[in-house]
């Protein structure tokens, strides 16, 4: 890990209802064109004194933080992760970072966070598909044909048969 990443974190929650701390974070990161989520969590996790499988690296148009990365394209969220760990003295993995935004003429990277207080409360809160970019969650896999054949019957019925033909046949 590069030390030339800077992380910082502001508008800092502790969320009690989804047993959760939220913040927005900045990282700066001289030199390096991208930080990797991991290495945000890690840091993450270090600073809030958690593991990084709780913390989760995201973003919507709510601010998580911005990354000054002077010289650099873009920072690894692994390296972020890894930061925000060590500045909340907690693991990387419980540690989810998300939507960051590479502002104009680089070096700076704004995004959002959030640190579980455990991995099993993160598994209960977070959307499938963060999780999955984590290896948390395995999606069940269907061939083509039998997503086009249901897709079929369900347009012969109306309302909430469709359910029933989604389904399939009963084996009996």
């Amino acid at each position: 890990m590069n030390d030339s990443v800077t992380i910082r974190t502001r508008k800092f929650m502790t969320n009690r209802l989804l047993q959760r701390k939220q913040m927005v974070i900045d990282v700066l990161h001289t030199g390096k064109a991208t930080v990797p989520k991991t290495e945000i969590r890690e840091k993450l996790a270090k600073m809030y004194k958690t593991t990084p499988d709780v913390i989760f690296v995201f973003g919507f148009r709510t601010h998580f933080g911005d990354v000054l990365h002077t010289g650099k394209a873009t920072v690894p969220k692994t390296e972020i992760r890894e930061k925000l760990a060590k500045m909340y003295k907690t693991t990387p993995d419980v540690i989810f970072v998300f939507g960051f935004r590479t502002h104009f003429g680089g070096g700076k990277t704004t995004g959002f966070g959030m640190i579980y207080d455990s991995l099993d409360y993160a598994k209960k809160k977070e959307p499938k598909h963060r999780l999955a970019r984590h290896g948390l969650y395995e999606k069940k896999k269907t061939s083509k044909k039998q997503r086009k054949e249901r897709k079929n019957r369900m347009k012969k019925v109306r309302g909430t048969a469709k359910a029933s033909v989604g389904a399939g046949k009963k084996k009996g």
